[in-house]
């Protein structure tokens, strides 16, 4: 089931880009930056209006693959009489979330839910809202699992891995050198595919005529991930392929290669929204390229905090709880929670998918 509505994204974005906007001055100042709550009690963790709090904190703020992640938490946060907010940094780096997780803290927010640009860097102060009485649900980039509750995963890490490295070898005939080009270097789930993948290149005999040359961090900058590209072809002239597991990275790989001398030449594929990526596919650019859902993370998280706050789980092996229409799910080994299935996408069927 898709969650992505249309007449929802553009109120979405806009309310991304005026919260980011925002964030400079509240991150100097060590104040909340909310969006879609009004105004916070920072006495307890009701909303205005009594109702229970759940805050996302994304990696960054103003990309276009969380907006749909949190139009879906926004819609099942709605479902479940929640008061919804959203605050983060406008870059993804390391200790960039802490600010925002101590201002929830302090606000005795119900329910915090945490994509990490670092899996230990944020464990101190969600160990601090836990102890204050917080849900914590890791979301698509996960924690340590000492600071988290529940982890919802995209879908199995090997599996997103094995779906780009075949994909990267029907595209190159199985032979050449390829790069990744990651979002930021301490990203869990980015590490975790990229591992995969060189584990893959080492020892499938399908991919031993493969060769990883180089890896580099766009760290989710549209910019800083164009230059990246731009730098491995010119350091790498024999480049066969390029796998990008992130959606800014391969949106901005794509949008280099489509205006220069390597189209048609250099592969390309990764993890990328339909979106984004369909002009590249029908221009020639990009064969393939994959991913999930997204708005299925926010959904299946939003509701995996109320099953928290209402005890129906506590992030224990075997623990089941209800997603709304998406229906039962279960709490797997260290307490993840996987949503689903990847998709793989091309010329056939990118038409198919609006998000």
């Amino acid at each position: 089931m898709m969650f992505t509505t249309s007449t929802k994204r553009g109120a979405r974005r806009a309310l991304a880009t005026a919260a980011a906007l925002a964030g400079v001055a509240l991150v100097a100042s060590g104040c909340a930056l909310t969006a879609g709550s009004g105004d916070d009690d920072s006495s307890s963790g009701s909303g205005s209006d009594g109702a229970q709090s759940i805050a996302f904190v994304p990696k960054q703020l103003n990309n276009p693959y969380t907006d749909v992640v949190l139009g879906g938490g926004e819609d099942a946060s709605s479902a479940i009489g929640y008061d919804y907010s959203v605050v983060g940094p406008l870059e993804a780096s390391a200790s960039s979330q802490v600010t925002f997780i101590n201002t929830l803290t302090q606000q005795g927010a119900d329910v915090i839910v945490i994509a990490a640009n670092d899996p230990d860097a944020v464990g101190p102060a969600l160990q601090e809202a836990r102890d204050g009485g917080a849900k914590i649900v890791a979301f698509d980039s996960d924690t340590n699992p000492d600071y988290r509750d529940v982890f919802i995963s995209q879908v199995e890490a090997k599996d997103v891995a094995l779906i780009q490295i075949r994909q990267m070898s029907e595209q190159i005939g199985g032979e050449g050198d390829i790069a990744i080009l990651s979002a930021t270097a301490n990203a869990t789930n980015q590490n975790e595919w990229i591992k995969y993948i060189e584990e893959e290149v080492d020892t499938n005999p399908d991919y031993a005529g493969m060769n990883i040359v180089s890896k580099v961090y766009g760290d989710d900058d549209d910019a800083k991930s164009f230059q990246e590209a731009q730098g491995l072809l010119q350091a790498n002239p024999d480049l066969k392929g390029i796998i990008s597991p992130t959606t800014v990275g391969i949106a901005a790989t794509a949008r280099y290669l489509s205006t220069s001398e390597y189209k048609g030449k250099v592969a390309l594929t990764g993890l990328g929204l339909p979106n984004e990526m369909r002009e590249f596919v029908k221009d020639g650019t990009v064969t393939a390229f994959a991913l999930w859902d997204p708005a299925q993370l926010g959904y299946v998280a939003a509701y995996a905090g109320q099953a928290l706050v209402d005890g129906t789980i506590t992030g224990a092996e075997g623990d089941t709880f209800e997603a709304g229409d998406l229906g039962e799910r279960t709490v797997g080994a260290d307490g993840i929670v996987i949503v689903g299935p990847p998709t793989e996408f091309d010329a056939d069927n990118i038409d198919d998918y609006d998000f």
